[in-house]
Order: structure tokens, then C-alpha cells, then sequence
């Protein structure tokens, strides 16, 4: 169970983040909770009797009369000593980020909150903490199985079968086709269609060049089809770009 606690003293950003959180998790099929807390203040006090979070939002900017949220970031790490949890601020004002450093937060949120920035930092927290659940299903006959996406390093049309190729080593198919599954499911978890024949995830990329790409750990060199090319290496560095901002 994922546990997030969402901390700011306007309620409408925490129905916005609530209901943002709430629909990426259900998607990715994390199970998880969400508190929420008008006040830094609040929220350290459900600390100290005893809540454990794995993700906090929380605004940097209070009452006047109240810790404010960089002083709950200080006081989580060292009074608390929690180093643990995952702190993401949110503000109006870019120019609190440097006061930030020594709460290590994994991201600051710039208000008024974009959903593509939200999702963004889900992704992220859920990559660098382990809890990426999302799964990818196929059917043989009347048997259905699920594997997670993240242990998929490409996938290989071969007479009218999809073949799946783990990460490590395993393999397994069933009747279907790439652009089934790269509309369905794969285009938005970063898999690359270099050609016809192959569906590769960018995790397991190790070499790009412009005719061929190398899968890491097997070391598979799979042809990049003369069409596809320049769209593929585009989405390549797309992605790459999207990840460093993470």
C-alpha cells in the first residue's frame, strides 16, 4: 500500500493533486491512500504520532504563525530523522528552491499545477523508489497472463506472433501484432517501434546508431528500418530530454 499525504492550506490544489494522484495510481494499479493536511503543521504532528508516508506534497508557504513547509522538510529529515520518505514542494514562487537543498526534496511543482508535471513526478518517485507496477497482458487461448512492463526489454513479430523477450532471457509469445500492443499500451511506457519486426524498450537501449540498435545485457543488434529512422531517433532524444527534466 502506497501511503501519500497531501499537505496545502488551498484546497482546490489538494482536490486537484487528490484526484490527479488518485487516477495515475488506479491506472498503474497501485494500491495507495491519500491524507491530506491544510497545515506543515498538521501534517508533522500525524508524523509524530505515528504516520508513515512514502510520498508527501507539501506547499511551501503558510500562516504567518506557522512552520512552513520548508521548516516540516527540515524537521522530517533531521528531527524525525526519516530520509525515507519522498518530499515534493509546490509554490507559486520559483524563488524558494534554493532554500530547499537540505530537505532533499525529489522535485518542486510550480503553481498553478500542470497534470503532465504531476504524472511526471509519479513516474519518477515510483521508478526511483521501486513501486512500478504497470503490466502488460496477453492471452494464449483461453489462459491470460501479466508481466510487469519495466522486465520487458523488446518485443519481435514473428509469423503472426508477438514474441516477448525479458530482461532476463525468458521468452514467451502469443498470436497478436506490434501496433496492437504499442497503441494499447506501449507508446506511452516508452517503447520505441524501430521496425515492423521490433518494439524495443528505451530502458534497455545500450547503443543507437542510425541503421541498428543494441539491447543491453543480451546484447541483441536489432536493424532499425531505413523509414523509421529519423522518427525513432527523434523519439530517442525526446524521451531522454523528458527524463533529464525529471
Amino acid at each position: 500500500m502506497l501511503s501519500i499525504a497531501v499537505c496545502d492550506d488551498e484546497l482546490a490544489v489538494c482536490a486537484q493533486l487528490q484526484c490527479a494522484l488518485a487516477e495515475i495510481l488506479d491506472r498503474e494499479k497501485v494500491r495507495h491512500k491519500i491524507d491530506l493536511r491544510d497545515s506543515a503543521e498538521k501534517l508533522c504532528r500525524s508524523l509524530e504520532a505515528g504516520a508513515r508516508y512514502d510520498l508527501i506534497f507539501i506547499d511551501i508557504g503558510f500562516a504567518e504563525n506557522e512552520i512552513d513547509g520548508v521548516q516540516a522538510g527540515l524537521r522530517i529529515r533531521e528531527a524525525y530523522g526519516n530520509n525515507a520518505v519522498f518530499i515534493v514542494y509546490v509554490s507559486w514562487e520559483k524563488a524558494h528552491a534554493f532554500d530547499l537543498i537540505d530537505a532533499r526534496p525529489v522535485r518542486f511543482l510550480l503553481k498553478p499545477l500542470e497534470r503532465g508535471e504531476i504524472e511526471k513526478t509519479v513516474r519518477t518517485f515510483m521508478d526511483l523508489a521501486g513501486h512500478s507496477q504497470a503490466l502488460f497482458g496477453w492471452k494464449k487461448g483461453q489462459d491470460a497472463y501479466s508481466a510487469p512492463i519495466r522486465d520487458i526489454a523488446y518485443l519481435e513479430n514473428k509469423k503472426r506472433k508477438v514474441i516477448i523477450h525479458f530482461s532476463d532471457g525468458r521468452r514467451d509469445e502469443f498470436y497478436g501484432s506490434l501496433q496492437e500492443q504499442y497503441d494499447a499500451a506501449l507508446r506511452e511506457r516508452d517503447f520505441l517501434f524501430i521496425h515492423a519486426s521490433y518494439l524495443v524498450n528505451y530502458d534497455f537501449v545500450e547503443a543507437l546508431r542510425h541503421d541498428r540498435l543494441t539491447v543491453s545485457g543480451g546484447g541483441e543488434s536489432l536493424p532499425i528500418s531505413r523509414d523509421r529512422s529519423g522518427g525513432v531517433k527523434e523519439r530517442y532524444l525526446a524521451i531522454t530530454s523528458r527524463r533529464r527534466a525529471m
